[in-house]
């Protein structure tokens, strides 16, 4: 089985379009994809196995297995373990963000229950609105503005309506 074209070009990107021997690199040289192991010596397509080499090079090595790893792959690891742990902290940081303004949502959402206990906001309205109007303003004026809805206006939905006037009130005067 031949190396898949999206496997190569991964490959190649990774390696900078560089001949990892020589350091060679188009229009120079035509690249190649070369097994650290060879498959020969049962290496694999893995692309942990691959790395770019230019034609002569390539031919050059034959199914030698490479003994020593190019320093241009030892970096490259280094990179890829520092991509990881920058790409898992960001996601940690997105669930952080993402409960922080759950919570918020809910506190808006207490307001509401407070004032209508029968009620409560549906999950689309927090997700949308509540959201965005928290985005726009804060969760203390959106509470406020919740509050001064519920006050104010004994019918629930009404109450919803009057808050989203507030709120664009609001939005419009800070804009």
């Amino acid at each position: 089985m031949s190396i898949s074209k999206k496997i190569r070009f991964e490959v190649f990107k990774r390696d900078g379009f560089t001949c990892q021997y020589c350091g060679k690199h188009p229009p120079e040289v035509i690249l190649e994809i070369d097994h650290i192991k060879p498959k020969s010596k049962k290496g694999t397509d893995d692309i942990n196995n691959l790395l770019t080499s230019c034609f002569d090079c390539n031919r050059g090595k034959s199914n030698i297995e490479l003994k020593q790893i190019p320093s241009s792959l030892i970096e490259n690891k280094e990179v890829l373990l520092e991509r990881e742990k920058q790409y898992l902290e960001y996601h940690k940081l997105l669930a952080r963000i993402d409960r922080r303004i759950n919570s918020e949502i809910n506190k808006v959402d207490e307001v509401y229950s407070r004032h209508f206990p029968d009620y409560c906001l549906s999950e689309g309205f927090k997700k949308t609105s509540v959201k965005m109007f928290i985005e726009k303003l804060n969760v203390f004026e959106v509470c406020e503005s919740m509050e001064k809805a519920c006050m104010k206006i004994v019918d629930s939905n009404k109450a919803i309506k009057y808050f989203c006037g507030i709120c664009w009130c609001k939005i419009k005067e800070n804009g």
